[in-house]
């Protein structure tokens, strides 16, 4: 990770190439939390689809975190003004409608988190399409009399949200050079933290391309707590995992005497032995199933279990698996749209198998 030459303070007052606005960052801090296993991040902002956060680990796992534009209140990037970095003018694929750099991750999630709200859950905001936007210690509208009938009356408050303590956020971004500027409040009243983080030259990311002709299984849950269950269950002292599918029609002509062929099975093993958990081709367990041929691939159980953050906060699970063990696990998460309604974002994780493992 190499810094860039300067690093130009917000003082400067150069024009943002970036601008966008959430008025409650537990939905972003949750997309970022869920690949939180590295501090060295490569942040991506794309003028017209969003922030894109990757991070890597040991050149074999790769985690991508996708943070659309339409989650947040203000999304304004301007082309433009969009200058390129050194490292960037050189490379035959820039482009002018995005820019990208590194930043550490974990400083990050600390100053989205500095009012300490950050990390509650976000189950109840999701639970309500219209909320009556009031202080805890506000009066009633009756109360408030002719206050509470006018047109702007308490139009600020409205950014922040009423009884749960929320922060909301300010993103603002200049271009290379410059650092990424976060401006908190935790309600229209309060104190508003302004913190300005450095940026660094974005460096050659692990490319792990999944090629969908080469498909050998694809599995989806119905819901993640199927498959997250039996990863908690798993002893944390297990050294790998192996995936093991085999196809339905394999499955079903088992003959009598001989074990039936499991339609997926995933097995742990580590100092202390194994574990096996089968899973039933079962449409309220498993939404999709579709096995070409049988395969069975290891991966380190360290590298899977970087997923259980993810996991806990999505709704579906997508895992497939490439003809040579690529492995790909894609997290649906829900993020509720500023003007109402829910919008799906997902985080993606991919793992290179085992060099040792052969396919059955």
């Amino acid at each position: 990770m190499s810094q860039l030459m300067s690093q130009p303070s917000q003082s400067d007052k150069a024009k943002p190439l970036l601008t966008a606005s959430v008025h409650d960052v537990r939905y972003f801090a949750s997309l970022l939390r869920g690949i939180g296993f590295s501090n060295r991040a490569s942040m991506r902002f794309t003028a017209g689809s969003g922030i894109t956060v990757t991070v890597e680990e040991a050149r074999t796992l790769l985690a991508t975190s996708y943070v659309y534009a339409d989650h947040f209140d203000e999304w304004a990037f301007d082309v433009d003004n969009l200058q390129a970095a050194p490292s960037q003018l050189s490379a035959p694929d820039f482009d002018r409608h995005a820019t990208s750099f590194e930043i550490p991750l974990n400083t990050l999630l600390e100053c989205l988190n500095i009012f300490g709200t950050a990390n509650m859950s976000s189950s109840s905001s999701t639970g309500s399409k219209h909320k009556q936007w009031r202080r805890a210690d506000d009066a009633s509208d009756d109360e408030r009399g002719d206050d509470a009938r006018r047109p702007n009356a308490n139009r600020i408050d409205q950014h922040f949200g009423g009884n749960e303590k929320r922060t909301s956020m300010r993103l603002t971004y200049a271009g290379p050079g410059y650092p990424l500027t976060l401006v908190l409040a935790e309600d229209s009243s309060g104190p508003t933290t302004t913190c300005e983080i450095s940026t660094f030259d974005s460096e050659p990311n692990l490319e792990l391309p999944f090629d969908a002709e080469q498909t050998a299984l694809k599995i989806i849950f119905k819901s993640s707590f199927w498959l997250r269950d039996a990863l908690s269950e798993l002893d944390p002292s297990c050294e790998k995992i192996t995936l093991i599918a085999n196809p339905v029609a394999d499955v079903q002509s088992a003959h009598r005497g001989i074990p039936a062929k499991p339609l997926f099975r995933i097995q742990g093993t580590g100092a202390f032995g194994s574990t096996e958990m089968d899973y039933p081709n079962d449409r309220e367990v498993l939404e999709t199933f579709e096995c070409s041929r049988s395969v069975s691939f290891s991966y380190r159980f360290a590298h899977i279990s970087r997923t259980l953050r993810a996991l806990q906060n999505s709704t579906k699970t997508s895992l497939r698996l490439e003809q040579e063990g690529l492995l790909s696990l894609q997290f649906l998460v829900p993020v509720p749209r500023p003007r109402g309604g829910m919008s799906d974002s997902f985080i993606e994780f991919r793992c290179l198998a085992l060099d040792d493992d052969v396919a059955q």
